[in-house]
């Protein structure tokens, strides 16, 4: 295997499961040094365990000044630097089918995570690397922060938020040699996805989401269900000196969801016309 990132110091943020463990996984396999930061500590201790001495685990609250400040002072005095942070960590909040149900309970929870959260980390990591070099910035918004739609209107509003805030700090930290990007994963199969109670069995969770899955394909030209390693691999590039000419770039993930509508409105507007004409006899 190549080593796109030898040599290379990198942060992920929520890398205990899903995107963020898959990220892990691939970042170290590529020659980096990957700190995991997740608030569960069994998760994220177990990983980097698993990956061995060029990974560790802090436990950081991405919400918390304090905690993202840490885990910065911490990778740089454990791995000697800071080259790439992923602001990965994201929850989804309350899951309502309307907004008026929604009592807006988890509003700060989830702008302190999703928005708060990138917002830090991207300013933390950003001062070290303005001083030594340059680096790389990823953030991870959704396709939810690109389309519009009903319900999970925190989630929605900070992921855009996401993306302008992306896009706006790779033009204000150009002048340091830093890049910033976003990734915007579509229908993931990861935790934050699944729609799962907790309590479930395994077996439980399987037949929940092969019950899910002909919605999530209903919007998706490529029927294909995307992987968590498939936006790992997508990390890996922009982290990578392969995308050295891109920043500001917002990357869906999400089978083709954000190209446009996958049904065929016209064919259907021909069938319906010809049962309409067959009607007439």
């Amino acid at each position: 295997m190549s080593q796109e990132l030898a040599g290379k110091v990198a942060i992920i943020t929520g890398g205990g499961s899903g995107i963020g463990e898959a990220t892990a996984e691939l970042f170290v396999a590529q020659g980096a040094k990957v700190v995991i930061a997740d608030i569960n500590e069994e998760t994220g201790q177990a990983l980097a365990k698993r990956l061995g001495d060029n990974a560790r685990f802090q436990r950081t609250d991405t919400a918390s000044k304090e905690d993202v400040e840490s885990l910065v002072e911490y990778t740089i005095a454990t791995f000697n630097g800071l080259d790439i942070m992923f602001n990965n960590a994201g929850i989804s909040g309350a899951q309502y089918p309307r907004f008026l149900d929604d009592d807006m309970a988890d509003f700060d929870k989830v702008i302190g995570v999703n928005l708060r959260g990138v917002m830090m980390g991207t300013h933390c990591a950003g001062r070290y690397m303005s001083k030594n070099g340059g680096g790389v910035i990823l953030n991870n918004a959704s396709i939810a922060g690109i389309l519009p739609g009903q319900a999970l209107m925190s989630y929605r509003v900070s992921k855009a938020a996401v993306i302008h805030f992306t896009k706006c700090s790779a033009i204000d930290f150009a002048e340091y040699g830093i890049r910033v990007c976003a990734m915007a994963p579509g229908h993931i199969r990861t935790p934050l996805t699944a729609f799962t109670i907790p309590g479930m069995s395994s077996e439980q969770m399987v037949k929940i989401r092969e019950a899910l899955a002909p919605v999530w394909d209903s919007n998706q030209p490529l029927k294909r269900h995307g992987r968590p390693i498939d936006v790992a691999q997508t990390a890996l590039f922009l982290c990578s000196d392969k995308a050295a000419q891109i920043t500001g770039a917002v990357m869906p993930i999400d089978g083709g969801i954000t190209a446009g509508d996958p049904v065929n409105h016209l064919q259907e507007l021909f069938d319906v016309r010809a049962a309409a004409i067959a009607s007439f006899e």
